[in-house]
């Protein structure tokens, strides 16, 4: 299952439209549809945002939660530089 496929599994289990969620990021519904279809990937803001609203862990997100313990914050601290570095390369 793609980032997509999970956030809008989320937001369906929540009973939530695409508008809702959006609206609480804040950003409009279309761009936040292209995260859904994974046409568009959200930035590290959006991200957090998505993570907060829908109550998920970003390392599900991402496919991390295979890789690292959730028990541990240093595991936690080590996935978010990680992330980070995978969105600076696209950035530049």
């Amino acid at each position: 299952m793609n980032m997509g496929e999970k956030i809008r599994n989320a937001r369906e289990d929540l009973d939530l439209s695409q508008n809702d969620v959006a609206g609480l990021i804040p950003m409009n519904q279309s761009n936040y549809s292209k995260i859904e279809r994974n046409i568009q990937e959200p930035s590290i803001e959006q991200l957090k945002r998505i993570c907060q609203i829908l109550h998920l862990d970003p390392r599900f997100l991402l496919g991390l939660e295979e890789e690292f313990s959730p028990s541990c914050d240093a595991e936690l601290l080590y996935d978010v530089k990680a992330l980070i570095k995978r969105y600076a390369k696209k950035i530049k």
